[in-house]
């Protein structure tokens, strides 16, 4: 009776009330840490403290853009083995990325991927948890990034590089013509903006078979800055799926939120519109081969909502990392005379025109020229950050340590890409450390290491499916424009690069900076440009 009427008064008092729910709350919340901290079969592994007990930590780096930095001195201040959140390991090691990334490995995609839904209850060939799903879609999307249909495609690859290479001439000409005491060198170029616009070109002709017309016309330019925001908000939702799940994201980060919806409009406004044009076009673009799958079990074709959902997926990926890629090895070369002069030498002695300049024999030969591409993606990677996989029931041994089943493990990009064991003098720009030829390369007994820890695309089943797209539209871009131009930055400016007033991590000036927003987001180098001499 007594207890009965302890209840009945606090039930009757609105202040005793509410406080019992706050004091339950805290009392909830310190059993939870205490678990966390003591009993949670990840309580043994160093990490940072607030990452051990919840997932804002990392998610607060996501909305900063430095959560690959925040992974990077994770590891350097704990370890190869890292608790980097409540329920997640992050591993810096070959052996852990081969263990977690191939095919037989006792892993799924972790539940980080359902903030990335296409559309609600529809995931694309990158957000599909589920194998089966993932593998159909995979099927379907891989005739149109096979090597023939690129070949097929080139022609539309070249026409836009064309375009992007003669706005480079025109500004050195009109720079010419205002001021010929600077030697001929263009007006001041932000690469970022150049890089977003030809590859964004490039990207509309081969999935929808139009151009958006960037680089000639501002009109359709906005969509640079929905996708990267776009990408931001799944990222940040994803690393704290409550934010995702309670739709908090819309009270936190309005602007990105918004900007993301806006995203989601214009790129199913775009689909729609190619999808009206059916199989009757002159070309077999990428949605060709989308509206031609048929489900082998089925025989039904992908719903509406699946082609929404691959077109998300096909403007964010075929964009923003290889723009990244690009304006990455372009700064470094701006910033590295002796690796630019390599080049220059290496792409002018083995052609003769410009126009010789394509997929092929030739340009495969360009050693140096696929060394300076690597190592830019190695100091500045596209995808910067982990890609998440959950352990499956069962459990796993990863670098000799047991990982239970429920657990998040991954591998950051950024992270092994500058671990010292595989990669001496991490943070310096030397293209020779892909070179087969010892007489050529001083880390010549690395060369194995670095491409076993090489991952910018990923490595596995769910490695990037453009990845042999991303090389024909880089190779080609940075052979042509060397080919035509000679380079230097614009003198007093290092957009993109470090400095000192920047956060931890950010200070080298000859370091690309790069925003992890799951895809990297990027600005500058800020170069000239004129005609070759």
């Amino acid at each position: 009776m007594e207890l009965l009427s302890i209840a009945t008064s606090v039930l009757s008092s609105p202040l005793l009330l509410l406080a019992s729910i706050v004091g339950g709350l805290f009392a909830y919340a310190a059993l939870v840490i205490l678990y966390r901290l003591t009993l949670h079969p990840l309580a043994k592994y160093p990490g940072p403290p607030l990452a051990k007990i919840t997932d804002i930590w990392l998610a607060y780096y996501a909305y900063r853009g430095s959560r690959h930095l925040a992974y990077y001195r994770a590891h350097e201040q704990y370890g190869d083995v890292v608790r980097i959140g409540p329920n997640s390991l992050s591993f810096n090691s070959v052996s852990a990325l081969k263990g977690i990334y191939m095919p037989r490995a006792n892993v799924r995609k972790a539940d980080f991927y359902t903030a990335f839904p296409a559309n609600k209850n529809t995931y694309n060939v990158h957000s599909s948890i589920d194998k089966m799903q993932h593998a159909r879609k995979r099927r379907v999307i891989s005739h149109a990034f096979s090597d023939q249909a690129i070949k097929s495609l080139e022609k539309y690859i070249l026409a836009n590089v064309r375009t992007a290479c003669r706005l480079l001439g025109e500004k050195a000409e009109k720079a010419q013509t205002s001021d010929e005491k600077d030697g001929g060198w263009s007006e001041v170029w932000n690469v970022a903006d150049w890089t977003n616009w030809l590859v964004f070109d490039i990207m509309g002709d081969l999935v929808f078979g139009k151009a958006f017309g960037m680089l000639e016309s501002p009109v359709n330019r906005f969509a640079v800055d929905l996708v990267g925001n776009a990408a931001h908000r799944h990222l940040i939702c994803g690393t704290h799926l409550t934010i995702h799940n309670w739709h908090l994201d819309k009270i936190l980060f309005r602007k990105i939120a918004a900007s993301r919806g806006r995203y989601m409009q214009y790129s199913k406004q775009q689909a729609m519109e190619r999808t009206k044009l059916g199989l009757d076009v002159d070309r077999k673009d990428f949605f060709y081969y989308l509206l031609n799958a048929k489900d082998p079990e089925t025989g039904k074709g992908f719903s509406m909502n699946e082609l929404w959902g691959e077109s998300n997926l096909l403007i964010i990926a075929g964009s923003d990392t290889t723009s990244t890629a690009m304006a990455g090895a372009f700064f470094y070369l701006a910033h590295n005379p002796a690796a630019l002069e390599k080049l220059c030498e290496e792409i002018r002695s083995k052609f003769s025109d410009v126009e010789e300049i394509v997929q092929g024999p030739t340009l495969n030969t360009c050693t140096y020229l696929r060394a300076c591409i690597d190592e830019a993606m190695r100091m500045s990677p596209p995808v910067a950050g982990a890609l998440p996989r959950r352990v499956l029931n069962g459990g796993m041994q990863i670098d000799g340590h047991f990982v239970p089943a429920d657990i998040d493990v991954g591998v950051p990009h950024y992270t092994i890409h500058h671990n010292p064991a595989y990669y001496p003098r991490p943070f310096d720009y030397l293209p020779e450390r892909w070179l087969q030829d010892p007489a050529k390369n001083p880390l010549h007994d690395h060369v194995q290491a670095a491409r076993d820890a090489f991952c910018p695309f990923s490595i596995g089943l769910r490695g990037c499916i453009g990845k042999g797209l991303a090389y024909a539209e880089l190779t080609v871009t940075i052979a042509r424009v060397l080919y035509l131009y000679d380079l230097r930055m614009a003198p007093g400016n290092n957009l993109g690069g470090g400095s000192a007033d920047l956060e931890w991590g950010r200070r080298n000036p000859e370091e690309f900076q790069i925003e992890d927003r799951f895809a990297s987001c990027k600005n500058g180098p800020a170069l000239q440009f004129r005609p070759r001499r």
